[in-house]
């Protein structure tokens, strides 16, 4: 039986019955009712990060005697009362040396005192202990002695038994999670070994057969696989235990294979992909096949997210997340993460929410609650939430956010300005030390990787983005290479005031092609570029609005819109990609990129690469330590090395 010829069953008959994002939450809830899943019994050294599963109360006092708190001498307080620095109390010294761990043998009587170290045991008789610095040796009838120049106080010094810890004190409560300090105070009372919830062990599957293991050569329309690794380490910063069962094909008899066994041996198992609408999706298939209740709901009103299928087979949960990757890690930290943290018996994760300020109108999808991820950074007044969304399929998406703000599903956009609520993904966040929005360059990377110890963001919204953003005062830097028609002169007639231009560095535009090509090889760019224009069957891949590139095209094309002129991506290594796997035959890009590709390219013009500053953030520290970098000898070097000629310096 093929994809395609397979009876409709009754899970597929209501797949995608899209629920509300909290009917679907309380429906697995419901379901699977999480709990903690085992106890166990570890040694300190493994208990790190565990919450505990009972009570924990102290056997021992702690301290578990009285004991000194300075370097001194245990006296009596009442010997002492008249001391002072013009009268000093000579006492009697007794003939030992209380150290940490030796057991004092002789009492304090009156008049006594008796060396004591700190952390040592207070000997019978005294009270309290002076500190060295308030005494000085002298000798008395009787043998050596010491004169103390200052009264103390009853108890003064002394670290009573049970002032800490005390015998049968509750120390710690269940579903304590163990740091640091807390494995310090179970050690401070003898206690070696604590019960524990143990991490749920979770199945990861991957399914397509479009998916590679990294560190294989990459074959004709696949992809690596992103998903099961970062899904894994996500399942492990919840307090799950990952367990890795690869990238599973599209074959019913080995998916259901794999689904069987995972769930069999796992307390969760979390797959991704194989959830959208479509003949070849098994997964969920075989979902509804592993035990009752089976799918509790497929389909949920989020953008990224909607395909989310959540299964509860015989007790354990079954979770498929979407296949791209912010789809996937967005309804993961969403949905999945709540649960799996009480099956570890962890504690809900800890979130933080800012008001930021939206600088650009945010298009969205009506009917369904959308969830935009966003980069934070300090605008003029106050935090600007920047999108970091580049589709679904985006691995970087996630990564580079800081947040999350959410568009209602009866709202078709949030407008430009808006000042909205950013739901963060750690409990802090700490805005970059430098901002730089505008045109990416890989030249770039030479110079932020020479700012040791700062952190910069880097937003690429293009030329014309950053500019706007600056102007904005939501960044520090521009990059951008815009070429004015009318003057002929890059990047200075778009300055607006308030921004200086710094100088770059220059790149070679080039036409780039697949070597061999007899269109462009060997020819001129522009005559290159008209011979394409004038042939049918030449399809070319263009820029997106915005672009310094695009700039330079349309002036090239003279308003003619070849076949491939609306494939418009937003980046160098996307029009060589496009190129050199023939999905088009030329495209503008640069020189580096284009060797990195391998590809012919015709020499077109040299742009200038520079940087729009931001005048008034020309003293912050991360600003003043990339203009040092970007003149640094040592920069200049890297960037040659690159392909690129620095800019001549005033």
């Amino acid at each position: 039986m093929t994809k395609t010829d397979r009876a409709p069953s009754r899970a597929q008959a209501q797949f995608l019955t899209v629920l509300s994002r909290e009917e679907a939450a309380a429906r697995f809830a419901a379901a699977l009712r999480p709990a903690p899943l085992r106890r166990v019994s570890l040694p300190l050294a493994e208990a790190l990060g565990r919450p505990l599963a009972e009570d924990v109360r102290a056997a021992v006092d702690a301290p578990p005697f009285d004991r000194s708190g300075v370097d001194g001498f245990a006296v009596r307080a009442a010997d002492l009362a008249d001391a002072s620095e013009a009268a000093p109390v000579t006492l009697l010294l007794n003939d030992e040396v209380i150290a940490c761990g030796v057991a004092p043998t002789i009492a304090v009587a009156p008049g006594s005192a008796t060396p004591i170290a700190t952390g040592g045991p207070i000997p019978r008789g005294a009270d309290a202990v002076v500190m060295i610095e308030h005494t000085g040796p002298v000798e008395t009838p009787g043998g050596p002695g010491v004169a103390v120049r200052r009264a103390p106080n009853p108890g003064q010094f002394v670290a009573f038994a049970g002032s800490d810890i005390a015998r049968g004190e509750t120390l710690l409560r269940a579903g304590t999670v163990i740091g640091a300090r807390e494995i310090g105070m179970l050690a401070a009372v003898g206690i070696a070994e604590v019960a524990v919830f143990d991490r749920p062990r979770v199945a990861v599957l991957s399914t397509g057969d479009e998916l590679v293991a990294p560190g294989t050569p990459l074959g004709p329309a696949q992809i690596y696989d992103s998903n099961g690794p970062v899904v894994a380490a996500a399942i492990a910063e919840n307090g799950g235990a990952p367990v890795a069962y690869g990238a599973v094909p599209d074959d019913e008899a080995a998916l259901e294979a794999a689904l069987r066994r995972a769930h069999a041996e796992c307390d969760m198992v979390v797959l991704s992909g194989g959830t959208s609408k479509g003949a070849g999706d098994l997964t969920y298939r075989i979902v509804g096949r592993l035990g009752a209740p089976g799918i509790v709901a497929h389909g949920v009103a989020l953008k990224p997210g909607k395909p989310l299928c959540l299964a509860v087979c015989d007790g354990k949960a079954v979770v498929v997340l979407p296949g791209f990757p912010t789809s996937a890690m967005f309804t993961f930290h969403d949905m999945i993460a709540p649960v799996l943290r009480a099956l570890a018996g962890l504690p809900p994760r800890a979130e933080g929410t800012v008001s930021a300020r939206v600088p650009v109108r945010i298009a969205s999808e009506l009917g369904r609650t959308e969830y935009v991820m966003s980069a934070l950074v300090q605008g003029a007044d106050g935090l600007v939430a920047y999108p970091t969304g580049k589709g679904s399929g985006s691995v970087t998406s996630f990564s580079q956010a800081d947040g999350f703000l959410a568009i209602e599903a009866l709202a078709d956009a949030l407008p430009a300005g808006a000042e909205v609520p950013v739901r963060l993904l750690t409990p802090q966040v700490r805005v970059p030390d430098l901002v730089i929005a505008g045109s990416h360059c890989t030249g770039l990377d030479a110079v932020i990787a020479r700012l040791p110890g700062l952190t910069a963001r880097v937003i690429a919204v293009g030329s014309l983005g950053g500019l706007a953003a600056a102007k904005r005062g939501e960044c520090d830097l521009a990059p951008i290479h815009l070429l004015d028609p009318k003057s002929g002169t890059y990047n200075t007639p778009f300055l607006a005031p308030g921004l200086t231009l710094v100088p770059g560095w220059r790149r070679m535009q080039g036409v780039v092609f697949r070597r061999g090509d007899a269109r462009f090889e060997g020819r001129d760019a522009r005559a290159a570029i008209a011979a394409a224009k004038a042939d049918p069957s030449c399809l070319m891949v263009g820029r997106n609005q915005g672009a310094g590139t695009r700039i330079l095209l349309d002036g090239l094309l003279a308003g003619a819109r070849p076949d491939g002129y609306w494939n418009q991506p937003r980046s160098h290594n996307a029009v060589a990609a496009a190129v050199a796997q023939g999905r088009a035959d030329w495209g503008l890009a640069i020189a580096p990129v284009a060797e990195a590709y391998g590809l012919g390219f015709l020499p077109l013009s040299e742009e200038q690469y520079d940087f729009a500053l931001v005048e008034t953030r020309r003293d912050r520290p991360g600003v003043a330590a990339f203009l040092a970098a970007l003149a640094a000898p040592e920069t200049m070097r890297a960037l040659a090395a690159l392909g690129f000629t620095p800019a001549p310096r005033s």
